[in-house]
């Protein structure tokens, strides 16, 4: 899938491209609403995420354009106008859901995943490690046939894992992930989630299928050992 992000804030859009690059397969980014235009204008996106106030042009003009001129991929409004009038004026301009300012990562991957769902763009709905199968779309985890019951921190923590075995993630990623990229969160916040999931999932086994890498982050194994 191809998404493409126009976003002003610099540090809000580069944690947007981090964590969803992790989750789909391109991310291009702008910083002002004529680029955004432009490239809509000559690629071909599955889905596009406006800010709503942007330099040169707003996203709500960005969206009546791109509609006009044919687009009919997904576009997502990313807002801090929580009033009901606004938002209406969104959806009538031609987007698909609205993000309300400020946001956890956790809502706005879910509401991309919703966008393109109505798009009829699937996403990869079951994931399997060995015994283990994690449903992205239900968000549950069961090990066969059996659930294995988990919080939301939880779920997030084991769902970015799971979308990128094998691939060694920061501490920093994770903590946007899970608690959102504005959170004061801690080594130790962070140690004692994976201590819990690990708790759930790894029945005793000698090593944990959530690795540790010293002073980077944490990864899961592709199978177990």
């Amino acid at each position: 899938m191809k998404i493409l992000i126009a976003e002003d804030d610099n540090r809000l859009r580069k944690n947007i491209v981090h964590i969803i690059q992790k989750e789909f397969h391109q991310v291009d980014a702008v910083d002002n609403g004529q680029d955004a235009l432009e490239y809509i204008h000559i690629d071909q996106y599955d889905l596009v995420i406006l800010d709503w106030m942007m330099p040169e042009i707003s996203g709500i003009d960005v969206c009546k354009a791109a509609r006009k001129n044919g687009y009919s991929g997904g576009i997502l409004m990313l807002t801090a106008k929580d009033d009901s009038s606004d938002i209406i004026q969104g959806l009538d301009a031609g987007a698909d859901d609205y993000v309300v300012k400020p946001f956890k990562m956790e809502e706005l991957l879910a509401r991309i995943r919703a966008v393109l769902r109505r798009k009829d763009k699937p996403v990869n709905q079951f994931i399997q490690i060995d015994d283990l199968t994690l449903d992205v779309n239900a968000r549950t985890l069961f090990k066969d046939q059996d659930e294995i019951v988990l919080t939301k921190n939880e779920f997030l923590l084991l769902e970015y894992l799971f979308v990128n075995k094998g691939i060694v993630l920061t501490r920093e990623q994770i903590y946007s992930h899970v608690w959102g990229f504005d959170y004061e969160i801690t080594n130790n916040n962070l140690d004692a989630l994976v201590k819990l999931v690990r708790k759930k999932i790894d029945d005793g086994r000698p090593k944990s299928i959530i690795e540790n890498i010293r002073g980077i982050g944490y990864r899961v194994r592709a199978t177990y050992v």
